[in-house]
């Protein structure tokens, strides 16, 4: 019997929210010409979002998901659309929402590095609690995700789906080098240089990682092929962050650190490309997409030894104790000076990615709505 889905794209274009939704959404266009699926968006239909199939459909709703408002609001919309089941892409389910519905929880850094000490905040850990608690079926992107729910917020483990994500194929497809040349010296960065990718947010550690660049930085200052070694970081805007700025200055590395704000898909994926390594000590992770983004692309990987980065990236990695200054610089120093372990870890990181599929997070999706939605 075909049913009718609404899954709320409205994050598409963010860092790694919007990587799942897209490529979700696609799997899940492939693998089911049942049921009906409706896709609300902002003002227009973006996109990445064409040519998925005569089943999928869009509403556009133009608040954001962050809009107080939207607690009452949004539920309002979308009774109007009598979907048999709604897909929260994250934990940011309106207070009101109707039920049933399936959220995502990627991760659990906004109960447990709170960014705010406020009654905003605290209203938000609550909506984050009600929403998780009020779910149908909640999917974890790692079994260390999966934990940190039961263990924090007491959800009991039959409600809960442990379902991998997976790199963006685009990620792992052949490059045209003359164009990666042509978008590097627009940036005016050329190799060698580390990178790091992501949010600038206090658990992503980026004051330590550029601490222990200019640790090895002031050892390499003579070498062949790293007196020029630059450290380039992707993410979101710096005057938010300034911690990550004072590091840099305490460490005197201005001229050798590069920050580039968020760049486009193809561009992100240039620079993965270039990179000598990338670089990734988070303190807390939900799961460990970016890495697996550079693996894909053949760049050896640096992350941290957290649970959830080591259940994405094995053994493909070199790992790191993300607290300890000098082990970052350890593990930094250590593919970077050998090359047989660089040309290892690319081969591995390659192989490792590729064991994350898309059809397979569909499949597993699909089987949620399955079994919610035959209950009705």
């Amino acid at each position: 019997m075909s049913r009718h889905i609404v899954i709320d794209v409205r994050r598409l274009g963010d860092f790694g929210i919007g990587t799942y939704i897209r490529n979700l959404v696609r799997a899940l266009a492939r693998l089911d010409k049942d049921n009906r699926y409706t896709l609300i968006t902002f003002n227009k239909r973006p996109d990445e979002l064409a040519d998925l199939g005569p089943n999928f459909g869009t509403a556009e709703y133009s608040r954001p998901d962050t809009d107080v408002i939207q607690n009452a609001a949004f539920p309002f919309f979308l009774r109007r659309l009598h979907p048999d089941l709604v897909h929260i892409p994250l934990n940011s389910v309106p207070y009101w929402l109707q039920r049933p519905y399936v959220v995502t929880i990627h991760d659990m850094s906004s109960l447990l590095y709170p960014a705010r000490g406020d009654v905003r905040g605290a209203m938000h850990q609550e909506r984050y609690r009600r929403g998780a608690a009020r779910a149908e079926r909640i999917i974890a992107v790692s079994h260390s995700t999966r934990r940190d729910i039961e263990s924090f917020m007491r959800i009991p483990t039959e409600r809960i789906r442990t379902i991998y994500s997976a790199p963006d194929p685009t990620f792992a497809l052949e490059p045209d080098t003359s164009q990666d040349q042509q978008i590097l010296q627009r940036y005016s960065i050329q190799p060698p240089f580390i990178l790091y990718a992501g949010t600038i947010r206090p658990q992503k550690n980026v004051p330590r990682l550029v601490e222990a660049f200019a640790v090895i930085r002031s050892e390499l200052e003579n070498h062949p092929l790293f007196s020029q070694l630059k450290l380039v970081i992707i993410g979101d805007e710096l005057s938010r962050y300034p911690a990550v700025r004072r590091a840099v200055v305490a460490t005197r590395v201005e001229p050798f650190v590069r920050f580039l704000g968020f760049v486009p898909l193809d561009t992100l994926k240039v620079f993965y490309r270039a990179a000598t390594l990338f670089a990734f000590p988070s303190l807390h992770e939900g799961f460990g997409l970016a890495p697996l983004e550079a693996m894909a692309c053949g760049t050896p990987v640096v992350a941290s030894d957290v649970p959830a980065l080591v259940e994405a990236v094995g053994d493909a990695a070199e790992l790191v104790t993300p607290d300890n200054l000098f082990d970052v610089a350890r593990g930094l120093r250590s593919v970077l000076l050998d090359e047989s372990r660089r040309c290892e870890l690319s081969y591995n990181g390659r192989a490792r990615a590729q064991r994350f599929d898309w059809d397979d997070t569909g499949r597993s999706v699909l089987d949620v709505y399955r079994e919610i939605t035959a209950a009705k």
